[in-house]
């Protein structure tokens, strides 16, 4: 039984490192050799679990949807969980830096571009009973990513009381506007 102990202690090892390597260079820094680097190891070592480099991004994705979704918890309440997709924390910045890196992969790849629309359609597939309207949805979904954006850039512009008063703004205006019956496509 050890011998399995180990191995997922290894294989958790690897997974951190392919994590620190996000971390600090994104996915184009992500590459067996670099993996091996961060943990010290042989390149033998990395690829006796990921054989290529489309593996390693395969697994690193996984890990960023672990990463995300533990971020985001079951909040309920619709505020709470997009205030938790902000980088408003030191985890939240980093992945925000990682998400961002990891759509110019997705746009040069139909089948990473596939599984990122997937998950955009899982979010809105959450936002729907909170927010009721498609164009609204949409709209809340990128004027939040565009806040990411800018605080990733900017953060002395972006800090997160501000980040938090925007969105606070953000939600008041879309409630107000779908209120009224500006936006009404269902």
């Amino acid at each position: 039984m050890p011998a399995r102990v180990d191995r997922d202690e290894r294989r958790r090892d690897v997974a951190e490192a392919v994590w620190r390597v996000l971390a600090t260079g994104g996915f184009p820094a992500l590459s067996i050799r670099a993996v091996a680097a961060e943990m010290g190891a042989t390149t033998g070592l990395v690829t006796h679990w990921f054989g290529s480099r489309d593996d390693l991004v395969d697994h690193a994705l996984g890990l960023l949807h672990e990463r995300t979704d533990a971020s985001l918890g079951e909040h309920a309440d619709l505020r709470t969980r997009l205030l938790a997709v902000l980088p408003t924390t030191t985890e939240g910045a980093e992945l925000s830096r990682i998400w961002v890196g990891f759509w110019g992969l997705a746009l040069a790849d139909p089948a990473l571009g596939a599984r990122e629309a997937a998950r955009y359609e899982r979010w809105r597939s959450w936002l729907r009973p909170h927010v009721g309207s498609e164009d609204a949805i949409d709209l809340l979904t990128s004027s939040v990513h565009g806040l990411v954006v800018q605080a990733l850039f900017d953060p002395g512009r972006f800090p997160p009381a501000r980040l938090e008063q925007l969105l606070d703004a953000l939600l008041a205006t879309l409630a107000s506007t779908v209120a009224a019956g500006d936006i009404t496509h269902a």
